[in-house]
């Protein structure tokens, strides 16, 4: 929590609320939903209902942003896209989604309201009309694009949002729900797909479900949403006693003042270096947002809805810690031990992750406890720093809340997608297992015995006799290798290979083709994986010497005693205004 001072360098006297100056032109007519701004601090039943439109349009956002993920071997298929070039484009999409989430800082003058609403109008066109329209490859990837764009402008203005409408003490739970965004977002994702896709076989029609949906919420959030005036949110509220102090103070605030150079006001050690932490931290998270399927389906053999009721206990799991998390540190007065036991645990289960990699016996229950044990961690995690990250923002320059959290955009951005870039070169395996995989599991359930056949021989014994199928020596080579693979006699395994030569041409010749380079593949997927899980344990450890530069107390009795300090210093101030009125 931020010390009391935080508030006493806007007006300490107070003297100049008397004067009631600060008057907002009134909102009437078709002007309230363009200029959303509120001159007074909202009562409690409305600030709920405004953190709670902010809490579903995060909601609303990731379930657009994530609608992808549902359809994406579909995709592929239909624009004959190739696994590089679909990462490449989450990786482009996320790297100007940075620029977008820097220049969101802006909304510190010109609010973020707007922003979020017409953002949802614009995501909502976009998923309903744009992508499931899209000719081609390259047209679907400028559309994901233009979505990543308001993304990233998004995800400073809904935090700021939720900033803006909650004091210091309740801000954990607050930013919980907002957390809870990509959570919600990604299980909608999951739910409306297992109950529609085996009727609405089209990849499109995911999209359509979820852009009316979208729509909807949009015309709700163009009545309903509104955001303080900078005088109000340019101070630090520490807790609901405070309000009074913040109205009469706001006649004294000068936002051009406040709001001046705000790159060189937050371009500091304590807000970049706990953003990188933070960014490097969720390595884990977002490889397993997008890749845990192939994971799972390629080293495991888990069919697609095995590995997406692993995801659901994921996030069933992280969505719990959040909340938890929020209740807690609001409760406790500190989010640094609760930040630095949810590394712990991350790093615990990340370890575990890795180790399993290599063990194909690993049954399945295992890992839900295993991913239940990391989505807790990082649940515990992210609620607790972002609302010290918030009070860190506040303790520098409260008006300029959205330039912090857009640097902090910017860093977590550049973080996804130098991730994306570097997996497929580490993780090479994922490009012939998505690319070809999932073909080569079709033949091979059609065609079961054949299939293994062709797996007991060579790749360059294949390639010899689809050259020549004449060829004695790749024949007699060819026939050993099943007789060894399958313990049977040399006639048997004849009869074997002939009967596999009788696939169908086009079949013959993708297991030709592919069949080499995928078995190559899953035979070094475990090693593959395995290192990049090391790399993610390393990339959480380094988050927690950054923890130490955020802002608040480690001891819940010493938070207690500011807490208190605060209490009796807006009670004098408050004094002094009855006096002077």
């Amino acid at each position: 929590m931020s010390t009391p001072h935080a508030i006493g360098h806007i007006d300490a006297g107070g003297h100049r609320a008397k004067s009631e100056s600060y008057r907002p032109t009134p909102n009437v007519g078709w002007r309230r939903f363009w200029d959303r701004e509120l001159d007074h601090y909202p009562v409690t039943r409305s600030r709920y209902l405004y953190l709670g439109l902010a809490a579903v349009a995060a909601i609303l956002l990731y379930y657009e942003f994530y609608v992808q993920a549902a359809v994406t071997p579909a995709i592929l298929r239909d624009f004959g896209m190739t696994f590089p070039f679909f990462v490449f484009m989450i990786a482009a999409g996320n790297g100007i989604g940075a620029l977008a989430s820097l220049g969101a800082g802006l909304t510190d003058r010109w609010g973020r309201a707007n922003m979020v609403v017409y953002g949802l109008a614009i995501t909502g066109l976009l998923i309903l009309f744009g992508l499931p329209n899209a000719p081609n490859l390259w047209v679907y990837a400028v559309m994901y694009t233009a979505l990543a764009v308001v993304e990233g402008a998004m995800l400073v203005a809904i935090p700021a949002l939720v900033r803006d409408f909650s004091p210091q003490i309740g801000r954990g739970s607050a930013m919980a729900f907002y957390a809870m965004g990509p959570v919600i977002g990604m299980l909608t994702v999951t739910e409306v797909s297992s109950n529609t896709l085996s009727h609405l076989t089209a990849w499109q029609d995911q999209y359509i479900i979820c852009g009316i949906v979208g729509l909807v919420f949009f015309v709700i959030a163009f009545f309903g949403m509104r955001e303080l005036s900078p005088q109000l949110r340019d101070q630090v509220m520490v807790s609901e006693i405070d309000q009074k102090l913040v109205e009469a103070r706001a006649s004294g605030i000068d936002v051009e003042k406040m709001t001046k150079s705000p790159w060189h006001t937050m371009a500091k050690r304590d807000i970049l270096v706990p953003s990188i932490g933070i960014a490097v931290f969720l390595l884990v998270y977002y490889t397993l947002i997008a890749f845990l399927v192939p994971f799972m389906s390629s080293i495991f053999g888990y069919t697609q809805q095995q590995a997406n009721a692993l995801g659901n206990w994921m996030w069933i799991f992280n969505a719990g810690a959040l909340i938890v998390a929020g209740v807690v540190s609001d409760r406790l007065l500190v989010r640094k031990p609760i930040i630095a036991i949810g590394i712990v645990m991350t790093v615990v289960s990340t370890i575990l992750l890795a180790t399993h990699t290599t063990h194909a016996g690993t049954d399945y229950y295992t890992f839900v406890w295993i991913l239940s044990m990391l989505a807790v961690g990082m649940g515990l995690v992210f609620t607790a720093w972002l609302a010290a990250f918030s009070e860190t923002i506040e303790a520098r320059n409260p008006a300029l809340t959205a330039t912090g959290l857009g640097l902090w955009g910017l860093v977590l951005r550049f973080a996804v997608a130098g991730s994306f870039v570097v997996l497929p070169f580490v993780v090479t395996s994922m490009t012939p297992l998505i690319d070809h995989g999932t073909q080569m599991q079709a033949i091979q359930a059609k065609y079961p015995v054949q299939v293994a056949t062709f797996g007991a021989v060579d790749p360059a014994t294949l390639a010899q006799l689809q050259a020549d199928r004449g060829n004695q020596a790749a024949l007699g080579k060819a026939v050993t290798e099943i007789s060894t693979t399958f313990h049977v006699t040399p006639a048997v395994a004849t009869q074997r290979l002939i009967a596999a030569s009788q696939l169908p041409p086009a079949d013959l010749n993708y297991l030709n083709a592919y069949g080499g380079q995928v078995q190559k593949a899953l035979s070094v997927a475990p090693q593959e994986w395995q290192r990049w899980w090391w790399a993610c344990v390393g990339a959480a450890a380094l988050m927690l010497p950054t923890i130490f530069l955020l802002k608040g107390k480690w001891n819940p009795r010493s938070a207690r005693k500011v807490e208190q300090e605060h209490e009796h210093m807006v009670e004098a101030e408050l004094a002094k205004l009855r006096s002077a009125a």
